[in-house]
């Protein structure tokens, strides 16, 4: 039986969910990261004022530690609402969507011994175009990373290269022979819940982008349509 338009976007949703899971990891650490500060300094802040004298200058700075860290932790939950794909956004530079992305996924991949290369041309650049729906081509970006994660069990490396200057790339490079062997199967679903092509499709048919898979590569392009 062929599947509803409504269960193609079931099926759409648990991709974006298990991409999400993905990535929950390094987002977790983001917000993790300030409260480990703000406790170091909530404690040093306790032993300056139970000192026989009160350093008011180091009061002032502990207490401007936690301030700021307070608002990195607010900017990071905040953050969460930018994979709602309901939410307007202002869009998305191509670079900005591209260092985004790696730096949530690099230390899982670099634990699963598969590196992620970026092409210089893809720095930020002056009078950069934005594109619309920043958390959509957030979660299209992740699926391309997870569809050659998944499915190219040689791969040491994931390059991602621009085409043109609206379109993106993703070829999987296979790990030279007698390379170190991964230790950790690091942020690899169960085979069950594997992004495979038919995964990727759908998540990109459902957000209304065609995306192209040739071999161990994808290519996707910035623009719905």
């Amino acid at each position: 039986m062929k599947s509803s338009p409504g269960a193609r976007s079931w099926i759409a949703a648990g991709v974006r969910h298990e991409l999400l899971t993905r990535a929950l990891p390094a987002l977790r650490h983001d917000m993790a990261a300030p409260v480990s500060v703000v406790r170091m300094a909530v404690l040093m802040l306790k032993r300056q004022i139970a000192a026989n004298s009160i350093d008011r200058a180091a009061c002032e700075e502990r207490v401007a530690l936690i301030d700021n860290q307070v608002s990195e932790l607010v900017e990071a939950i905040r953050s969460l609402r930018d994979w709602e794909l309901a939410t307007t956004d202002d869009g998305i530079t191509r670079s900005a969507l591209v260092a985004q992305c790696v730096n949530l996924m690099r230390s899982a991949f670099d634990l699963h011994g598969v590196t992620l290369d970026v092409d210089a041309a893809l720095d930020p650049q002056e009078d950069e175009a934005r594109w619309p729906a920043a958390a959509a081509l957030r979660y299209l970006f992740l699926g391309a990373l997870g569809y050659l994660h998944d499915s190219a069990a040689e791969a040491g490396a994931i390059r991602v290269e621009p085409v043109g200057s609206d379109a993106l790339r993703f070829v999987a490079v296979p790990r030279e022979a007698g390379g170190a062997n991964p230790v950790l199967d690091a942020h690899r679903a169960p085979r069950a819940l594997a992004i495979d092509a038919v995964a990727l499709q759908n998540l990109a048919e459902d957000m209304g982008y065609a995306i192209a898979l040739e071999g161990e590569s994808v290519r996707f392009a910035l623009a719905t349509g």
